[in-house]
């Protein structure tokens, strides 16, 4: 087991560095020159070309792309993203910042989503084409299908606005997280009850659950014990996936709801053109991705024992 955690760890150093070098040339490739914008806001004005090549001189952009990727790449693996082109601040302290603010809604509303997710799921199987089935299908079909930034935008019109019972946007006390954790969590729980429900189905007509039945275990049993047990390895996938792409930042969401994260800052250098943010934004998540597929992996072997003899080969 200790080979094949090794094997999969070394296998993330290519993984870093093949994102690392699509995440430097898509952010510097994106259309619009950073150097103009950068000297153009300093001046209030279009700036000039001697401006223009004092602000590429002073924000780093001079030379070739790949010289560039490989000061910036040597410079990552210090811990140093650079500086930020906007705010001429260092990246990395306002990602760690950033990136505190996008845990306190994801933790939340992971747990959230799978609080509504496997009870939804095992219901939803163990009523198969029942109108209880059919009811649970539906809503959460809905709620994968519904735009995160329209729901947000409901919650803000039906609590916010019209009952008057939490903020509508920032960030404060205990009330102010529960509209945009609800938002984070719909998405997820919907598409994990569906996974649920189709791998619970999938383990009911196996023969040992069949078997379980025949010697009499009650339903609760064989639902909870045979059934669900083995049906968490796709779930676990799906799990993962969830969770990366929460802690990743949801940009939608924290921006509808001026919350001070991760997606947000990422929707903010976009719009400013500030690829030092951007490249260590897409690497952070891009790492966080591939640390939970990591994971991910690892819980197999500690699910399902065969995958553990595989593993130990």
């Amino acid at each position: 087991m200790r080979a094949y955690v090794a094997r999969r760890l070394l296998l993330l150093i290519p993984t870093l560095i093949g994102m690392s070098i699509l995440t430097f040339g898509v952010s510097n490739l994106t259309p619009g020159d950073p150097a103009f914008a950068f000297a153009s806001r300093l001046a209030s004005r279009p700036a000039t070309p001697d401006e223009v090549a004092e602000a590429r001189k002073d924000l780093g952009l001079e030379g070739g792309l790949v010289p560039r990727y490989f000061r910036w790449a040597g410079r990552a693996l210090q811990g140093d993203l650079g500086i930020s082109f906007s705010t001429r601040l260092p990246v990395r302290p306002e990602l760690v910042e950033r990136a505190r603010f996008t845990l306190q809604l994801a933790v939340p509303a992971a747990l959230l989503s799978l609080l509504i997710a496997i009870p939804v799921g095992i219901v939803s199987a163990v009523r198969r084409n029942r109108l209880t089935d059919q009811v649970l299908r539906v809503v959460t079909l809905a709620g994968a299908s519904v735009p995160s930034f329209w729901l947000a935008l409901l919650l803000i019109v039906v609590l916010a606005v019209k009952w008057g019972l939490v903020p509508s946007a920032g960030r404060g006390g205990a009330e102010s997280y529960l509209l945009p954790v609800l938002t984070l969590a719909m998405a997820p729980a919907a598409v994990l009850a569906r996974f649920t429900r189709s791998a619970v189905l999938e383990t009911l007509s196996s023969d040992y659950v069949v078997t379980a039945r025949a010697k009499g275990a009650r339903e609760a049993v064989v639902v909870g014990r045979h059934a669900l047990r083995n049906a968490l390895v796709p779930l676990v996938t799906a799990m993962g996936t969830s969770l990366g792409a929460l802690i990743g930042g949801a940009a939608v969401v924290e921006t509808v709801f001026v919350w001070p994260g991760i997606g947000r800052l990422l929707v903010e250098a976009i719009l400013q053109r500030d690829y030092p943010v951007i490249a260590g934004i897409v690497l952070y998540s891009g790492a966080v991705f591939a640390v939970i597929s990591l994971v991910v992996d690892l819980l197999y072997a500690v699910i399902d024992p065969r995958i553990r003899l595989v593993a130990e080969r």
